[in-house]
């Protein structure tokens, strides 16, 4: 019996499979006694690795599966079988060394992809390797220095790094490494932009004078100071749009508008990225419209006005309407002698004129009082206007005559001088 015993410890053995084992690979250990049949004996099997009992321990089964098999999972195995008479055999010792994949292929992702992200949302920088084995060591950087910003080691081909909150100072380029002992792998660089919305723009007007005129270059510049490029700029005029402009760079854009007695009004302008469109504030602007441009209406209340205003020369201005009638009536032979008609002066902030409307006349004439100089102004109605603006015409004049003749009868001037007055 002896003699048989012997020949069944020689004849137990260890089968590794595979021999030589990859990290995270499967291995399938085998207790195998070739000269033993099944009907001889029954044995309970248990297997070791450096004198540590593996799996569930004693069992039937002379299999042994390891699912997954790791660098720190090198080292010598055997195996025992134990018969019903708890005699226990002993396999020769194997030595098993798995084997590490070095990583490759690294690379580095984005979400949300593309490498683009809203100001305040949520960005992660993923890293990945196409094949690495044991425990993998991610670290990634940020700019060209190689700013550290986070290292993890994990049991995985892929890592993340979280940025909850996108600012702006996050816009820069990423990469990333990796290395599980066979030295470090870099991924490639990513460029992060973070689009940032419009803030509210600011418009100003740009005139070439302090005072801008009809037919002056006003220059509209709208800013948003804080968007992604490039913006899209709108010029708007009381609503109704002037025109637009893109500006690529940062520095905002500009419209050039050449004025007419139309332009007089609010101005604002729109900033939009394609994140939303801001407004800005209304500017107005009321400028100067020439003498020659504005319509003025003569009328009982603006010559109530002026009469009130002089005081104490309304006599004068009085010999002066009545003069300027027999100046109409004069003939060409004798023609009153008047001094050069002025240059109009300007008024700014005016409205825009209604265009077709009568156009004044300005003129000096010689009366005097003491060391004055009285101004006439009057209209004159073209030959060929409709009955109806003669009839206003006539009507303007009566009434002025009626202003006149009651502001003498305050001064207790008689009927007679007033007569001798026109």
């Amino acid at each position: 019996m002896l003699p048989r015993l012997l020949l069944l410890i020689c004849d137990l053995l260890l089968i590794v499979s595979p021999s030589h084992p990859t990290e995270g690979s499967p291995v399938t250990l085998t207790c195998k006694m070739p000269s033993l049949r099944s009907s001889d004996a029954q044995f309970q099997f248990c297997f070791f690795r450096d004198a540590q009992a593996l799996g569930p321990g004693w069992s039937s089964s002379p299999k042994l599966q390891i699912a997954n098999m790791w660098k720190e999972d090198s080292g010598s195995y055997w195996c025992e079988a134990q018969t019903m008479a708890s005699k226990v055999l002993r396999s020769w010792r194997s030595q098993i060394n798995v084997h590490r994949v070095p990583v490759a292929d690294v690379s580095l992702e984005t979400q949300p992809p593309g490498g683009q992200v809203m100001e305040g949302d949520r960005l992660v920088l993923i890293c990945s390797v196409a094949m690495g084995t044991g425990d993998i060591t991610f670290l990634w950087y940020k700019g060209a220095i190689g700013l550290n910003l986070q290292t993890k080691t994990q049991r995985s081909l892929t890592a993340e790094y979280e940025i909850p909150t996108a600012r702006e100072s996050d816009a820069e380029q990423y990469y990333c490494v990796a290395e599980n002992g066979y030295g470090p792998r870099p991924s490639g660089l990513v460029s992060i932009t973070v689009r940032i919305p419009v803030s509210r723009p600011i418009l100003m007007l740009r005139a070439p004078r302090a005072q801008a005129v009809v037919g002056d270059v006003l220059k509209l510049h709208c800013e948003a100071l804080r968007g992604s490029h490039p913006i899209l700029y709108w010029f708007y005029h009381e609503d109704v749009i002037l025109g637009s402009s893109s500006a690529p760079s940062g520095g905002g854009a500009s419209f050039n508008l050449s004025l007419t007695a139309e332009h007089s009004g609010n101005y604002s302008c729109e900033a939009n990225n394609g994140l939303g469109a801001q407004r800005s504030e209304e500017v107005t602007l009321n400028f100067t419209v020439p003498t020659g441009a504005r319509s003025n209406h003569l009328t009982s209340g603006v010559i109530e006005g002026l009469l009130g205003t002089l005081g104490p020369a309304t006599v004068a201005l009085l010999f002066c309407y009545g003069l300027k009638r027999k100046i109409g009536r004069r003939s060409t032979r004798d023609p009153l002698r008047s001094l050069p008609s002025p240059v109009p002066q300007e008024f700014p902030y005016l409205n825009s004129p209604t265009p077709g409307q009568l156009q004044p006349t300005y003129e000096n004439v010689n009366v005097v009082s003491g060391h004055d100089v009285y101004s006439l102004v009057y209209y004159n109605q073209p030959e060929q206007e409709s009955a109806a603006a003669e009839t206003l015409g006539t009507h303007m004049e009566d009434q002025v005559s009626l202003d006149i003749y009651s502001r003498l009868r305050k001064a207790n001037i008689t009927d007679v001088d007033y007569e001798d007055a026109m």
